[in-house]
């Protein structure tokens, strides 16, 4: 059938797998925070998978390379219905209509949509922004991707939470200065952070990115793993980032 673009939109290679993106400069693109979520995130064969916030659908899409074996099932919920639809044509493009569903909704609303504790796996990147942080002047699908206008942290996590089943997982990528929120958020919803990573752009600056993956009831025990460096002293990505683009979640996407 092929990939249905439709006005101002375009065909991003996703360098991996012979996988593209279907993305326009009129809504938000994703960034290499969604790279990394989908790269950090524990996968195993036959989970059933909920991405929450899925935008154009670039983290399931990625999850799909990240097993031998396949995914029982991914479902990328969306709130925006023009995202949800590039999502759904970037899915059918890719012939993973099979394994992948693009539900459009609110997660908030996620329990009545699914039912609870259906899923082994949650992911989500969501808004970093609180309300009236950031540039007012974004059009309204980069400022809801942004900015907590649709959902805040706190339901973000608490759907995760509610989503996982006990034993299962929830991976979160986020800004380090919410770091604290993100983990208190994380154990209201009885989601034991387990392990966790920074990201620098490079060694000489602040962390930018922070990576979160915590299980349902688990036990504390939280590791800390080493971390990921950007880009090297001549400016290009260090080998362990070309590993992660290069290496099954590759892709175009923002810079850090």
């Amino acid at each position: 059938m092929g990939f249905q673009l439709k006005l101002g939109e375009r065909l991003d290679d996703l360098m991996t797998k012979g996988l593209y993106l279907i993305q326009s400069e009129e809504v938000f693109s994703f960034s290499m925070d969604a790279v990394l979520l989908a790269h950090y995130a524990s996968v195993r064969p036959n989970d059933r998978v909920l991405d929450l916030g899925t935008g154009n659908g670039v983290i399931p899409i990625l999850l799909t390379t990240r097993t031998r074996y396949p995914l029982k099932r991914i479902v990328g919920l969306e709130l925006q219905e023009r995202l949800a639809d590039m999502a759904r044509r970037s899915v059918e493009g890719n012939k993973l209509d099979d394994l992948i569903d693009i539900v459009r909704g609110d997660l908030r609303e996620a329990v009545s949509l699914f039912g609870a504790g259906q899923f082994d796996l949650v992911t989500c990147n969501p808004p970093y922004l609180p309300v009236g942080q950031g540039d007012p002047n974004a059009n309204e699908h980069v400022r809801i991707a942004r900015h907590e206008m649709t959902c805040t942290l706190h339901d973000a996590v608490k759907a995760a939470g509610q989503m996982t089943k006990s034993g299962g997982k929830a991976a979160f990528v986020h800004r380090p200065d919410r770091l604290a929120d993100l983990l208190y958020e994380m154990r209201c919803a009885k989601l034991e952070p387990k392990r966790m990573r920074l990201v620098y752009p490079r060694i000489s600056q602040k962390p930018s990115i922070i990576l979160v993956e915590a299980i349902k009831n688990g036990k504390p025990d939280l590791k800390i793993d080493p971390p990921l460096i950007v880009y090297g002293e001549d400016g290009k990505w260090t080998e362990e980032v070309e590993a992660i683009y290069n290496g099954g979640s590759g892709s175009h996407g923002e810079e850090i």
